[in-house]
């Protein structure tokens, strides 16, 4: 009996983000969270520091996440846990600049770059819709309007945005030429920024 518990927990290792995200929901057990938390703490430790600007704020907002996921896990359907993850990160992050002494938060445009069809973009969406004020946006409302886009839109929104693909590698990936690509992500962006707006983003 030992034996077959002890196989049990070791092949939790052996599970991608997706089962242990499925497991979790079917057994409420927090070693699945525990298993992703040993796979992506340096990512999210590494995302709080570039934000935070300080090991020991950094530190503390890696457990913040993490135990945030407890929660958001149950809720929502991940598809792309990696890239979700980040954004959740980053998420906290500005929140709580925002929240420190009336200093500004980051300025999410600094690393913006001329549109050609090089570009290869290294901020996420969340950072690109900043129009809508989406420091302050709640992840849930972002994930299920890009759900709303048409495929095409959705397709390409996800390859350039939360993949971080170049123009050219959308083009490739998808089958679409460059204009049409271009259009999908503008008419996307556009289209998100009207379903934040409609629920009082």
């Amino acid at each position: 009996m030992l034996q077959i518990l002890f196989s049990k927990s070791k092949n939790i290792a052996t599970l991608d983000d997706a089962a242990l995200i499925a497991e979790y929901k079917r057994t409420d057990d927090n070693k699945y969270i525990g298993e992703l938390f040993k796979r992506y703490a340096h990512l999210v430790l590494g995302v709080c520091m570039k934000y935070l600007k300080s090991h020991d704020e950094a530190q503390d907002m890696t457990m913040v996440v993490f135990e945030k996921l407890l929660t958001d896990l149950k809720k929502h359907e991940v598809e792309h846990f990696k890239s979700w993850l980040y954004m959740v990160s980053k998420n906290q992050c500005l929140m709580l600049l925002r929240k420190q002494k009336g200093k500004e938060t980051v300025d999410i445009q600094e690393n913006k770059v001329e549109e050609d069809e090089n570009e290869s973009v290294e901020n996420s969406l969340v950072a690109h819709l900043d129009d809508v004020d989406l420091k302050e946006v709640k992840l849930q409302q972002l994930e299920e309007g890009i759900t709303k886009l048409n495929k095409e839109q959705k397709e390409c929104v996800e390859l350039f945005y939360l993949q971080s693909k170049s123009y050219v590698e959308v083009a490739e990936i998808t089958g679409y030429d460059l204009n049409q690509v271009k259009s999908y992500i503008q008419n996307g962006k556009r289209n998100l920024k009207i379903y934040l707006e409609k629920k009082d983003v």
